[in-house]
């Protein structure tokens, strides 16, 4: 895959107005299949195709590098405007993103500025990290053990998110009792992926399973230790907000999708107060709840955006900066989450029956919202911050995997 970006030396970042101009076309493009897609259960490949010819990978690659030197807000408002075209695939690229980041904040200035140079060029990146099971990250059964001068990697991944739009997955083993990141070619020999995962929303996300069946591993694609390792990290709120920033896109879809149908609608009940269902103030007034919950889940996820671009600029080691961005993401969570399942819920009460028709698919909003919303369980991150407030507990942290 080969983005079609074209870096220019007198810059260094591309402005929001253009970005938009290189992204909403192919924003609107693919939102236009987003039911048919759903309906059929086809994943979006080419729709992944259209964004990396546009050069979406790259957005957070330097333009030295080829890419569009996008800060992390420009970023998540652009995820947020996927996110309501497709939201599958903001998920699906989410580990992409940290390993971006992670390239970013590299020491070792030669792999970094080879990875980057291959983002930039359209190398996508999946992820093979959770294992069915009994393996938690401090028990993976994926082994990688010694072959000769190099190694073998051997076993069974579950939510493999994105892995099978990507060139190269990311997976998390155990070496010798060391968990350590490898990364891996998708089509590579002994590598098998299955598009099985079997939730009912966001099923466009590839999280299925991937087998790894004595797959060869050189020394230089082992990239240090392993997602789980302990410590303040800046990527388990970005891995959050990216949760965020699809709920947010999710609230603004149903917004969209529920206003259009009301406009169109001339059927209304003998006993509303208007004839026509736009005209009608306990139909606006659900509208204007889905509205409100738009913009506050837009403006929670692009504040926090905010935060983590002063934490990245500065290197993202800066203690206080990481608890202020784990904590102000843990909360979001709560608001975010909460406000976008209502909104998702409430939008069938502007219409009858005719609104749960199969054809309009307004349902998925909320299969998706709910499906995004338990990745990483609020009761665990409201009691987290519980803690936190009352007794100065640590907040919990999750290693970023793939960072040397």
């Amino acid at each position: 895959m080969t983005a079609h970006v074209t870096a220019t030396a007198d810059r260094s970042s591309y402005t929001d107005a253009e970005l938009d101009e290189i992204f909403s076309p192919v924003f609107a493009r693919i939102a236009e299949g987003a039911v048919a897609r759903e309906v059929d259960r086809r994943l979006a490949h080419d729709e992944v195709g259209w964004l990396n010819e546009a050069g979406f990978g790259a957005l957070r690659v330097p333009v030295e590098f080829g890419g569009l030197g996008a800060s992390v807000r420009q970023l998540f408002r652009l995820l947020i405007d996927l996110a309501g075209a497709e939201s599958n695939l903001p998920q699906a690229l989410r580990v992409h993103w940290s390993f971006v980041e992670d390239q970013l904040l590299s020491s070792d200035a030669v792999t970094r500025e080879r990875w980057l140079r291959a983002v930039a060029d359209g190398t996508l990146v999946g992820n093979a990290i959770t294992e069915p099971g009994v393996g938690a990250i401090d028990r993976y059964q994926t082994r990688l053990t010694a072959d000769g001068d190099s190694w073998r990697l051997d076993g069974t991944k579950y939510y493999s998110t994105g892995s099978l739009y990507a060139d190269h997955i990311l997976v998390a083993a155990d070496r010798d009792g060391e968990r350590v990141s490898v990364l891996v070619a998708g089509d590579a020999e002994g590598v098998t992926q299955h598009d099985d995962w079997e939730g009912f929303g966001q099923r466009l996300t590839a999280s299925g399973t991937t087998e790894f069946a004595g797959v060869a591993v050189s020394a230089d694609q082992i990239l240090g230790p392993g997602y789980g390792v302990g410590g303040r990290t800046y990527a388990t709120s970005y891995l959050q907000l990216v949760q965020l920033a699809v709920l947010a896109g999710i609230a603004q879809r149903a917004l969209d999708d529920t206003t259009a149908w009301v406009r169109d609608r001339t059927r209304t009940y003998t006993h509303a107060p208007a004839d026509r269902p736009r005209h009608d103030p306990l139909v606006q007034q659900v509208i204007g709840r889905l509205s409100s919950s738009a913009y506050t889940a837009r403006t929670l996820v692009l504040d926090i955006a905010a935060e983590l671009d002063e934490l990245l600029a500065a290197g993202g080691q800066d203690e206080q900066l990481l608890d202020r961005v784990e904590f102000d993401v843990a909360r979001a969570q709560q608001a975010v989450i909460s406000t976008v399942l209502d909104a998702t819920t409430q939008l069938f009460e502007v219409g009858g029956a005719s609104i749960t028709s199969e054809s309009l698919r307004l349902d998925r909003h909320w299969r998706n919202a709910r499906t995004i919303s338990v990745h990483n369980p609020l009761i665990y991150k409201l009691q987290a911050i519980g803690d936190h407030v009352l007794n100065g507990a640590d907040l919990p942290y999750a290693w970023s995997a793939g960072r040397r």
